[in-house]
């Protein structure tokens, strides 16, 4: 058994990380901590406009900032954004303050589950096909350096997949006890925001 004070998933856009997360969430008892939503409400805008007001590189100073922050808390499983792993210190960080699951899937699950998704910067322009084949050539190693538990979540349904993966998350990690969701409040879990990027 791992003992790891959070369940963290890593993984690219579309991969489910927010719609499975929250249903393991329920079924370990842990709060759910969408890690972009958390970003959208620190800094009063959508993830998209600070892309456009500060760059990629702006956002993932917020986002090095907000990981340091939540993972400071204990029993909780967070859905990080898809680029959270860039940054080699982040993923040190995922690991030593989580059970990290590499939630896999490939460019053509992803196209189908994003195609009327027009939320996310990464997406913005007309290949869509190209721009995800690139960042999975990019970010695959590092997800790889990040996971203890890598998952395909590719061939199954949400619910089918949640539950898959929570049969296998139940041999590594359990929430601790006493701390399910030390670092945000309960209201904060309720309205916790399906995007993952």
């Amino acid at each position: 058994m791992h003992p790891a004070p959070n369940l963290v998933l890593v993984g690219p856009m579309g991969a489910g990380k927010s719609s499975i997360g929250r249903r393991l969430a329920a079924r370990f008892g842990a709060a759910f901590v969408d890690i972009d939503h958390e970003i959208e409400v620190r800094t009063g805008a959508v993830i998209a406009t600070i892309f456009e007001c500060e760059g990629e590189a702006g956002f993932r100073v917020r986002e090095r900032a907000t990981l340091v922050e939540i993972l400071a808390g204990s029993g909780q499983v967070i859905a990080t954004g898809g680029g959270a792993v860039l940054d080699p210190d982040n993923r040190a960080l995922l690991r030593s303050r989580g059970f990290v699951v590499h939630m896999h899937a490939d460019v053509d699950a992803q196209l189908a589950r994003l195609a009327r998704d027009r939320t996310r910067p990464l997406l913005a322009g007309d290949d869509r096909m190209e721009v995800l084949q690139r960042l999975a050539i990019e970010r695959a190693p590092l997800y790889a350096d990040a996971a203890h538990l890598r998952f395909d979540t590719g061939p199954h349904a949400c619910n089918e997949a949640a539950a898959q993966l929570g049969h296998l998350v139940e041999t590594h990690w359990h929430p601790p006890a006493g701390s399910v969701g030390t670092s945000i409040t309960d209201a904060d879990a309720d309205v916790a925001s399906t995007h993952a990027s």
